[in-house]
């Protein structure tokens, strides 16, 4: 806009107004982003199913006893015991858990102390920890609480990195499925994600208990399987 030939002040004061709202107007038309470009997202997961290598089991000591030192004593006695002939079996790793002690009252028996100490059982030979197991049940009395199978770090990893590709191969297989069904004749990878899962397996107590057997010989232990996936989410920009 030309404002050369406009006479008087004011008219030239409206005049530049004028050319500056067009410069405004201007600047935020060459300033209006870009509509964005069309994407899809997709999703693949890969599972592979591995045996289980790794057993943990969970056995106590108890006793009861008027006396609360009383039955500490015979606890520990126990447990002391328990860990010396664990020694025997150096494939598994035995540790200390919990312990408890509780005052019992019941109207039909006098008043005494429960004492509780639990011995946790980790290792990959089962043949070695059935065979412990079994030993301290039938030998020394105590009491199978639970017991269950899962993966070592290393399988896990293992078994993670062997379907890792086959997640990614199968979600740019996808992404580049849904590009042709939506019309686009390319695509490209924009945010995406690897997800890893595993789950665990663990046998009820009635199925933990059938490990002893008379005579304290052990049942064959069967640790089972289990599934690990990998996922991958991502957005696919389509061309």
């Amino acid at each position: 806009m030309n404002c050369i030939h406009l006479k008087g002040a004011h008219a030239r004061s409206v005049c530049r107004l004028l050319v500056v709202a067009a410069w405004a107007s201007a600047s935020a038309v060459a300033q209006v982003p870009p509509p964005p470009q069309p994407s899809v997202n997709v999703s693949a997961s890969a599972t592979a199913t591995v045996v289980n290598d790794r057993l943990q089991a969970w056995l106590r000591a108890e006793a009861e006893n008027p006396s609360a030192s009383v039955a500490a004593s015979q606890v520990n006695a126990a447990v002391t015991k328990a860990l010396s002939v664990a020694k025997e079996y150096p494939s598994v790793k035995v540790a200390t858990a919990g312990y408890s002690t509780q005052q019992v009252s019941e109207k039909i028996k006098a008043q005494r102390w429960h004492v509780t100490q639990s011995i946790s059982h980790q290792g990959s030979d089962f043949v070695a920890a059935a065979s412990l197991i079994s030993r301290l049940q039938d030998d020394d009395g105590l009491l199978l609480s639970g017991m269950g199978f899962s993966l070592s770090e290393k399988a896990r990893r293992d078994a993670e990195d062997s379907v890792t590709g086959q997640a990614i191969k199968l979600w740019q297989t996808r992404a580049a499925q849904a590009a042709k069904e939506l019309g686009f004749a390319t695509w490209r990878p924009a945010h995406v994600t690897v997800q890893t899962g595993e789950g665990g397996r663990i046998f009820p107590m009635a199925r933990a208990t059938a490990m002893s057997a008379p005579g304290g010989v052990p049942v064959a232990v069967e640790g089972g399987t289990t599934d690990v996936t990998v996922t991958v989410n991502g957005e696919a920009l389509l061309q």
